[in-house]
């Protein structure tokens, strides 16, 4: 009985995780269609998306639908000239050539490597920006925990750099 974000974000993580597949879920949502709740479950399911890695991006990808943003593909591959993978982006619209990265606490500390300091994470987390920005010509977007609370504010900031950008393409 919660609401579609905060139930998105637990069946995602249920996906990402493979304790259930979307199929499942699915029949779920099917077999109690006449339930309290039941639109509810439907968006979700439509919404439902076990390639986001993280709550931050799970909330980020409702706040897309809900402030009617183009949709973004979640876990882009980027390749450099050998075909070597260089990065995979948390969000991109490459169409429109721009990239977004959620910048959450527990990526700096997960995504660490034994023995590395803070400084020298974010030193290759700055390079292999760099890199994917070389490589693609793309503008990325960083956000935070912080920018979900103002979604509004964060859906113009992004509507003005979508337009720039597809100006750029058109």
């Amino acid at each position: 009985m919660a609401g579609v974000e905060a139930s998105l974000v637990v069946v995602n993580r249920m996906l990402h995780a493979r304790a259930m597949t979307l199929a499942e879920f699915a029949a779920q949502v099917e077999d109690h269609q006449t339930w309290p709740g039941s639109l509810t479950a439907d968006l979700v399911l439509r919404l439902a998306d076990g390639r986001l890695e993280s709550v931050g991006e799970d909330r980020f990808s409702y706040l897309t639908y809900m402030q009617r943003l183009p949709r973004p593909e979640p876990q882009h591959k980027i390749y450099d000239e050998l075909g070597v993978l260089v990065s995979r982006l948390d969000f991109a619209w490459p169409e429109l050539g721009v990239f977004l990265e959620f910048d959450g606490k527990s990526k700096y500390l997960i995504h660490r490597r034994e023995g590395e300091t803070l400084d020298e994470f974010l030193m290759r987390e700055k390079a292999r920006e760099e890199k994917v920005i070389l490589l693609t010509g793309w503008v990325c977007i960083r956000i935070t925990w912080a920018d979900l609370e103002r979604p509004e504010l964060l859906a113009s900031r992004l509507r003005k750099v979508l337009a720039a950008r597809s100006r750029t393409f058109a």
